[in-house]
């Protein structure tokens, strides 16, 4: 399955935690993470992440042509609510998710479930949907 993987500034130093913690789960798919992200997860975990350009400078609409083409198969994007509005807005991922009918998880709960789903093999009907 393709994860992607974004993470709102504030939350970085969680989507490490939760990479480190669901490593064994994480390594039997293919990642894929907007630059600054996935360079953090890489150093903590070393998992092999398909980096996209930094959120800012266009990694998210990387990440959204992806989903566009039906190439992504869950996305765990951890976003601060409270973001400042210099942050990378990446809110279009969460519609681009909705269109598309692909799993989203936002929080550290829901990311937790989708994770531990995907590891049960809840989510092998995306493989049909492809």
């Amino acid at each position: 399955m393709n994860i992607g993987l974004i993470a709102h500034d504030a939350k970085k130093k969680l989507m490490q935690n939760f990479c480190v913690a669901y490593r064994g789960i994480l390594n039997k798919n293919e990642l894929y993470a907007t630059g600054t992200t996935g360079r953090l997860i890489e150093e903590v975990t070393n998992l092999n992440i398909h980096k996209f350009l930094a959120g800012h400078l266009g990694g998210e609409q990387q990440l959204g042509a992806q989903i566009e083409h039906n190439q992504m198969d869950l996305v765990i994007f951890l976003r601060d609510p409270m973001a400042k509005p210099h942050e990378p807005d990446v809110n279009n991922v969460v519609v681009l998710c909705d269109i598309h009918n692909i799993p989203l998880a936002t929080n550290l709960a829901t990311a937790e479930l989708l994770i531990k789903s995907l590891d049960r093999g809840d989510l092998e009907w995306r493989e049909m949907y492809k």
